[in-house]
């Protein structure tokens, strides 16, 4: 008795120490031009998201959360190197031909970068747009063991292509197949292949951008619902849709499924306790392929869409859910961005971060400490259209449009906590906070070659 007494007890102990001593995997999904207001839990009353609401229950939601820009690929190159648009390397969509877009240089230092030091296994399955296969900027040269998806941005505007890549290789498809399933496909078999962790599963899914493409068994649920939009067309690339408002709400449906998927296969592998799992979208609602964002109130309360630096744009949902390590059901209104999810992922990781980025940790707002470092400001910077910049500092927010068309153009100010809708302009009334702004201006920015504001060119 006494030996089977001390059997269990000495296996109990190493079964503790190898609890203490396994590192967190980390799930990360980047919904594609889902606004503030596209999930249930962040007021959407047209549709539910009830697994991604799950999420919120049993973890915590920001905000104030914001994303990196307000288009694609600087969204992502702010994510992966920590550093806002004033500093990554990717500012803007720049095209490549045949395929892909400028590449992010092979100096940047990646999140996959820093978490491989750490022993983690890397995956990024959906949509990159840093780099075009073979490139300096391509998934596998940046810090990624696998890789599966749209190497190209362009070929993401269709969610019924006819090639994909599996790390560098060109997988042909017959133009029939919905890709996002075989995305998630691959993507759950990377979390079961190295569930014994640690691993970094980076999901920078398509949906619901662009075209308005999903199964009709998903649409079909919606088609009474949204009957007036039924001799609506929506087109973009790929296979024009019948009321793209029941596709748009069938779009999130089958997007809230995967989610769910995730969540049931870390419970089934026993890993749930060892995983957060977090979700944000790359930018704030688009007005593209038919896609009707006032209809579904898309960006919530805020101003603006994708390409305008005002709220709207930029503003997105963050969720975190890590069981016993973040309190369920919780909120913060702590002000972050999504080039803090480097520092907060390395901090998670036991990673040393000794790369200077903009990026600041909020491991102890997901964790309720009370010792939680705040930004002095957040900025972003916009090439495309007029050009434009913006910035916030505490619940000030600076936005300077038509960069392009005039050498000085009127820089708006307004009070997020009075007014976070943006609607009156208080800058007759600030010169202080026009003055501020300026100098975040001036210290945010450094000179790229490639993407130069009008005057340095």
């Amino acid at each position: 008795m006494r030996h089977l007494i001390f059997f269990l007890f000495f296996y109990g102990l190493c079964g503790i120490a190898w609890s203490l001593d396994r590192k967190t995997n980390i799930i990360y999904i980047l919904l594609d031009d889902a606004g503030y207001g596209d999930l249930s839990c962040y007021g959407q009353k047209k549709f539910k998201t009830p697994n991604i609401d799950l999420l919120a229950k049993e973890g915590i939601k920001f905000t104030q959360h914001y994303s990196g820009s307000t288009v694609c690929a600087p969204t992502r190159s702010v994510l992966m190197t920590g550093l806002h648009t004033g500093h990554t390397q990717i500012r803007g969509n720049k095209e490549v031909k045949p395929i892909g877009q400028h590449p992010i240089p092979s100096n940047a230092y990646t999140i996959a970068e820093a978490l491989k030091k750490s022993g983690y296994q890397t995956g990024a399955f959906g949509k990159w747009g840093l780099g075009s296969p073979g490139s300096e900027g391509a998934p596998e040269n940046q810090g990624f063991d696998r890789f599966y998806g749209y190497n190209c941005q362009r070929n993401a505007h269709t969610y019924y292509p006819t090639w994909l890549f599996d790390n560098d290789k060109k997988i042909s498809l017959d133009g029939k197949t919905y890709s996002h399933d075989l995305i998630m496909e691959k993507a759950l078999e990377f979390i079961r292949s190295y569930q014994d962790g640690p691993f970094f599963c980076f999901l920078p899914l398509a949906i619901p951008h662009a075209s308005m493409h999903v199964p009709e068994k998903y649409a079909k649920p919606f088609r009474k619902s949204f009957a007036e939009h039924e001799n609506k067309i929506g087109k973009y690339k790929g296979p024009n849709v019948k009321n793209p408002a029941a596709m748009f709400a069938g779009m999130m449906t089958k997007l809230d499924e995967g989610v769910g998927e995730i969540l049931e296969l870390i419970k089934e592998l026993e890993i749930d306790d060892d995983t957060i799992v977090l979700l944000s979208s790359d930018n704030g609602p688009h007005k593209e392929g038919g896609h009707m964002p006032n209809y579904f109130d898309s960006n919530g309360p805020y101003r603006g869409f994708k390409r305008d630096l005002y709220e709207g744009g930029i503003r997105v949902p963050l969720i975190a859910r890590w069981p016993n390590k973040i309190k369920p059901g919780t909120s913060t209104n702590h002000i972050s961005a999504h080039w803090d999810i480097f520092p907060t992922f390395c901090e998670i990781a036991g990673v040393e971060l000794t790369e200077k980025i903009d990026g600041i940790s909020f491991l102890p707002t997901l964790r309720g400490k009370s010792n939680q470092q705040d930004h002095d400001y957040l900025y972003w910077e916009f090439h495309e259209r007029s050009g434009a910049r913006a910035a916030r500092f505490k619940n000030w927010k600076a936005v300077q449009k038509n960069l392009k068309k005039n050498p000085n153009p009127p820089i708006e100010i307004y009070n997020l906590l009075q007014d976070p809708s943006e609607l009156k302009d208080l800058s007759m009334e600030r010169e202080d906070l026009i003055k501020k702004a300026k100098q975040i201006f001036v210290e945010a920015h450094s000179p790229s070659p490639i993407w130069k504001m009008p005057w340095e060119k």
